[in-house]
């Protein structure tokens, strides 16, 4: 039972500082300034009023059991509050860091105080067991005869692996970067998640018995249907990487990039890997379309990249500072939420529909594009080097999602655009030919509630199923699938791994 009266005593959170962004806008560590046990860390969690009904853990989809390690945390009890946290969670020091907290948003003293510090308690504990020693490898105590392959190595792919491998089987996880990580390795970057974390994971991962072959890519270098001859099962978790484009008028001109072209490139230079697009933001005007959590990552790497300015769009509404009416307590509330990059610099506008990337006169087709952007074409010079984007402002329509306000067309200077407007499915191109799967209606690759795709033998977890989500579904995928396959390789067809998830569970929202 944590203090009774904690939530009375400290009525007001406390975050993490950040460093000055003169200061940090000139590197890529990370932007704060204080990290790991903090002086009011215990009492920032004695704020737990470990509820009868934790609705915390019901928003969390790996289901940690946060009221006990927020106990254990104001006790200081450090090695038993990294137990019970690594029971449920693979990667702590990363959903401690980039999850966007949906467990605070579920939290009941939120309905009435700041809710408790919850992500920042788990990126503590798991900080303190690394540097007491607390973090062991894990191997498993027997080993069994069976082999699995994953094929990616983002938090799903990662997750599945260390669990099938403490579960005694022979895992082998493949990537075809040239670093295990996935998206977290470039695509996230080094000021959000410093890449160190991930390397001292991947050794405890090897030291228990995991195997990464890098610079692999499976439908090229090895055929889908010669790793499922290999392997007794498949596990793919090859993410969601196919963006959302922008067919318009004048598309095709130099200096528009997709984010995810832009941002591993940038993650790439400053670890002194050759970049593979090239792309940099230096002394240009940029714009981004799409003002999500990707949409912030191009502003603050481009800010660090030495960009002259950057302008970063977005369709929707400003969101509100407080939970609006719209996402009752405990759902989780699309409120404003201001990043260490939007502190840089740059300018969010909000409301503001892309018009125009102008190629030449003629071409002035509208195009929309889901919810996120929508546009008709861009501005060019004689070189067909795109120039400008004109933009107008939107409000919501009576007969659609947006009315364009006339008389508010303009046109924003723009050398680079990065168009950051999601990601529409998995590239299945080569199993689809190699190891035919079913898709389902957007184009992920179906399965059942148990990750079984329509191939007997492999399984499918994390973004490449369920579509593009969030780092803490993907590793609670992960972990669900590897009991699935546990399950499958078992001669009793039984696992006793946890399975936190089905892969029909979505996150408690309503829409906008």
């Amino acid at each position: 039972m944590g203090d009774p009266r904690g939530f009375l005593k400290v009525r007001t959170r406390r975050e993490l500082a950040e460093r000055p962004v003169e200061e940090r806008i000139k590197d890529w560590f990370d932007v704060h300034a204080e990290t790991g046990l903090q002086p009011w860390t215990q009492a920032q969690a004695a704020r737990c009023m470990d509820c009868g009904t934790p609705f915390c853990m019901t928003g969390c989809p790996l289901g940690n059991l946060i009221p006990e390690w927020n106990d254990l945390v104001r006790q200081g009890k450090w090695e038993d509050a990294y137990n019970r946290l690594s029971m449920t969670n693979n990667f702590p020091e990363v959903t401690g860091r980039i999850c966007p907290a949906l467990c605070e948003q579920a939290c009941v003293l939120g309905i009435h105080q700041p809710p408790t510090m919850i992500r920042n308690d788990e990126c503590t504990i798991i900080d303190q067991a690394w540097d007491l020693d607390i973090v062991k490898p894990l191997p498993p105590q027997r080993l069994t005869d069976q082999t699995v392959a994953v094929v990616g190595s983002g938090p799903a792919g990662l997750a599945a692996a260390q669990q099938l491998t403490r579960a005694g089987h022979t895992v082998v996880v493949y990537e075809k970067d040239d670093a295990i990580g996935g998206l977290m390795r470039y695509g996230i970057p080094n000021f959000k998640l410093e890449k160190g974390l991930i390397d001292r994971r991947v050794k405890q991962m090897e030291a228990e018995g995991t195997r990464f072959r890098t610079n692999v890519e499976i439908g090229k270098d090895i055929t889908w249907d010669d790793l499922r001859d290999r392997y007794d099962a498949v596990v793919v978790a090859i993410g969601s990487r196919v963006p959302r484009d922008m067919k318009i008028p004048g598309r095709e001109l130099d200096g528009i990039h997709f984010a995810l072209d832009f941002l591993p490139d940038a993650t790439r230079r400053i670890f002194g890997v050759k970049p593979v697009h090239d792309i940099t933001a230096k002394d240009k005007h940029v714009v981004v379309i799409g003002g999500g959590d990707t949409g912030s990552d191009c502003l603050g790497t481009s800010i660090r990249q030495g960009a002259k300015d950057v302008t970063v769009l977005q369709i929707m509404p400003k969101e509100p500072s407080s939970r609006p009416d719209n996402s009752p307590w405990p759902t989780f509330a699309r409120t404003y939420q201001k990043t260490s990059s939007m502190e840089e610099g740059g300018e969010y506008i909000y409301s503001t529909d892309s018009v125009n990337f102008e190629g030449t006169e003629e071409e002035k087709a509208k195009v929309t594009i889901d919810n996120s952007t929508t546009a008709e074409g861009f501005v060019a010079d004689e070189r067909g080097h795109v120039t400008g984007l004109k933009v107008v402002s939107v409000a919501p329509g009576e007969n659609g999602p947006f009315t364009r306000q006339p008389g508010t067309e303009r046109v924003l200077p723009a050398d680079l655009v990065l168009i950051s407007v999601g990601f529409l499915h998995p590239d299945t191109e080569t199993i689809l030919d190699q190891l035919p799967v079913e898709l389902d209606k957007r184009g992920n690759i179906a399965r059942n509630d148990k990750f079984a795709t329509s191939q007997d033998g492999v399984f499918v977890c994390g973004d490449a199923g369920r579509g593009q989500s969030l780092v803490v579904w993907a590793i609670a995928e992960g972990r669900s699938c590897a009991a699935a396959v546990d399950e499958y390789l078992s001669s009793e067809q039984t696992s006793e791994l946890p399975a936190p998830i089905k892969a029909s569970q979505r996150p408690m929202m309503l829409p906008r």
